[in-house]
């Protein structure tokens, strides 16, 4: 952090309104921002946070209010005229061409051209090289983005803030999906830029991350600004309370589990290829394993195998005791085993379609006569999930587009749980949500392994899979390495098992 209390301010937002139908997202917001400082901007899931922001960028033009950066009035009518502004938004969703290379996203609309009018490869290729070498990146500017992992995509994203001149950037969650490595590579760039006068706009609902970088946090609250704490007087407690109106116990659950009743699943010497490779482990009826470990370590891989989007090269798989071999999904769904994937806008979710509709998706079949689906057996199927999940949607015809990230990932937990799985593996069931449907979820998840249930949760958050797990299996490198019981399992026991460190390392 840099001392910023002497820095002149170069972005002010004033009254900022903007209004959807039927929805007043922005309600009178203020927002300052200093030269050189990391603003941290707060709130939950559909707060206004990434629409204030898309003001700011010129994607949105807001209903009242008014836009000061460097002390001068502007009109932002459209991204590129924020762009010329200084303003860089690096965004929450990828907004990449995936048929184009690296370098072609990077400058996309803006590539350089020789004195004929012809984009001149040699120039574009090398300005694109020195940026991704700051970064540490693996990949070059050649490279197609539809050949980048998710996190590499992300590090695209990164890119394209450091080509312009920028005298304000904003990151909107843009850790979701980065290693450990590759956060930190990103620190270290966001401490360029203050050193340089940049302003930081850091949206997140990580807390370790905001209480690192940030040198001021603001609160937005139901689409209004709720006041600006200093990050070093403050701590996290007061920071929930101001966001979502009250204190929540974020420590490791204390409910009265119940005895983990007979063995579920069982998998054995279980490999893919070079993905990961002899896993074993036991799963029992009401309880909840957790999978930790670092980006790439096989976890999300075990995930797919077992739910039949991967074939294994070695191993066995029993249910209830019953060897299986699960060849598909369908499979999967039929032997009652349900996965809720990493990322629920791509995988998990038909964004254009109702939150009826993506809930009773999976058994379609069952809900016909003839070439007529029952409408009101959907109906009552949603409202079932609606009712015990308290999925906040103004109704059933809701687009699922228009809910918050927590909401989302309630209508994928329903339709699974709606076709009565008896396995059910959740892989990263909060990222992206704010700390207070997190809370939500952990405790869904506590309350389905009472119910009986053997739950899998698949987590990069050690104080979640600390949180809602009776045991916990550390993966490194594709290798299941021990499996903690969680009563005597510390955090320092689970950093050296997933870095292949310790009395643990295979």
């Amino acid at each position: 952090m840099t001392d910023t209390a002497a820095a002149g301010t170069i972005l002010r937002l004033e009254k900022i309104v903007k209004t959807f139908p039927g929805v007043r997202a922005l309600d009178g917001v203020d927002f300052e921002l200093r030269r050189g400082e990391v603003h941290a901007l707060m709130g939950e899931n559909g707060a206004g946070k990434s629409t204030l922001m898309k003001v700011l960028a010129g994607m949105y033009q807001p209903d009242g209010g008014r836009i000061h950066i460097d002390g001068l009035r502007c009109v932002l009518p459209t991204p590129i005229a924020a762009k010329e502004q200084g303003v860089i938004l690096v965004h929450q969703e990828l907004s990449l061409a995936e048929e184009m290379t690296v370098a072609e996203n990077i400058f996309l609309g803006e590539l350089p051209r020789s004195r004929f009018g012809f984009v001149d490869w040699k120039v574009l290729n090398r300005r694109v090289g020195d940026i991704l070498e700051t970064l540490n990146v693996d990949f070059g500017p050649r490279t197609k983005v539809n050949r980048l992992s998710i996190a590499k995509k992300q590090m695209v994203e990164i890119a394209r803030a450091l080509t312009h001149d920028a005298k304000v950037v904003v990151f909107d969650e843009p850790t979701a999906s980065l290693t450990d490595a590759e956060k930190t590579v990103l620190f270290d760039i966001i401490g360029d830029l203050q050193e340089r006068g940049v302003g930081i706009v850091y949206i997140s609902h990580r807390m370790e991350e905001i209480f690192r970088i940030s040198d001021r946090i603001s609160i937005l609250r139901d689409g209004s600004y709720r006041g600006t704490l200093v990050t070093a007087e403050t701590d996290e407690d007061e920071v929930t309370r101001a966001m979502i109106g009250r204190s929540l116990d974020l420590s490791r659950t204390s409910d009265a589990r119940v005895a983990p009743g007979e063995v579920r699943l069982a998998v054995r010497d279980l490999s893919c290829g070079k993905l990961f490779r002899d896993v074993s482990f036991e799963l029992r009826a009401g309880e909840v394993l957790g999978f930790y470990g670092l980006i790439g370590a096989g976890r999300t891989e075990i995930a797919e195998t077992l739910f039949g989007l991967r074939r294994p090269s070695a191993g066995t798989v029993h249910l209830d005791g019953e060897a299986v071999r699960i060849g598909s999904p369908a499979e999967a769904i039929a032997r009652g085993l349900s996965l809720v994937p990493e990322s629920r806008k791509e995988q998990g979710l038909v964004l254009g379609m109702n939150c009826r509709d993506n809930i009773t998706l999976p058994q379609i079949d069952r809900m016909t006569s003839g070439p007529f689906i029952s409408g009101a057996r959907e109906v009552e199927i949603y409202d079932k999930y609606q009712a015990r999940l308290e999925i906040k949607a103004p109704s059933w015809r809701t687009m699922v587009k228009n809910l918050s990230g927590g909401n989302q990932q309630k209508i994928v937990i329903g339709k699974w749980l709606s076709m009565a799985p008896r396995v059910l593996i959740v892989d990263e069931p909060t990222r992206g949500i704010d700390v207070g449907s997190k809370s939500e979820i952990h405790n869904l998840i506590r309350e389905l392994a009472a119910s009986g249930l053997a739950v899998i949760v698949i987590s990069s958050e050690m104080p979640e899979v600390l949180r809602v797990s009776d045991r916990i299996a550390a993966m490194h490198e594709g290798r299941l390495v021990t499996v903690f019981e969680r009563d005597v399992v510390t955090e320092d026991d689970l950093i050296q098992a997933i870095s292949g460190i310790g009395e643990h390392a295979a």
